[in-house]
């Protein structure tokens, strides 16, 4: 067995606010917004809005009714503190971020070199409208 990701599923706070930037976002990773599906699952009192991708599957859930309310915090236990999506050149990581910016997304940290991680590791950070963490990073050295 390899460790390779097949799908994650993010619950989000405002579905139709997440389908909108995930919409413009995971296209820039090579996401095809033909291949994007959404249900309703009863079983589970879930709305599901669905990115498939040859190498990975990501998936907007709504929240429960009755956690609707709470808010994300990534230090909570349980929780996911960010996700990183590997750029093969620090050229594809500031054309993410310039799409970022025209997208009015929420900018923690423009791209830099982080030589406090490694001396090639250079990275954008971002979250997504409900706070949810996001990195796009590169760490060749160029």
């Amino acid at each position: 067995m390899q460790p390779i990701i097949d799908h994650i599923e993010i619950t989000v706070k405002d579905l139709e606010q997440s389908v909108s930037f995930y919409d413009q976002f995971l296209p820039l990773l090579g996401f095809s917004l033909e291949k994007k599906t959404s249900a309703y699952i009863a079983s589970h009192d879930k709305h599901v809005v669905e990115y498939s991708h040859p190498n990975l599957c990501i998936a907007l859930t709504s929240p429960r009714e009755s956690l609707k309310d709470d808010t994300v915090h990534r230090r909570r236990p349980g929780a996911l503190h960010h996700l990183a999506f590997k750029a093969e050149s620090r050229k594809e990581v500031d054309t993410v971020y310039s799409k970022l910016v025209e997208m009015n997304a929420d900018i923690v940290s423009a791209p830099r070199l982080y030589p406090e991680y490694h001396e090639n590791y250079y990275a954008v950070f971002f979250k997504a409208p409900d706070g949810i963490k996001f990195e796009v990073v590169c760490q060749k050295a160029e």
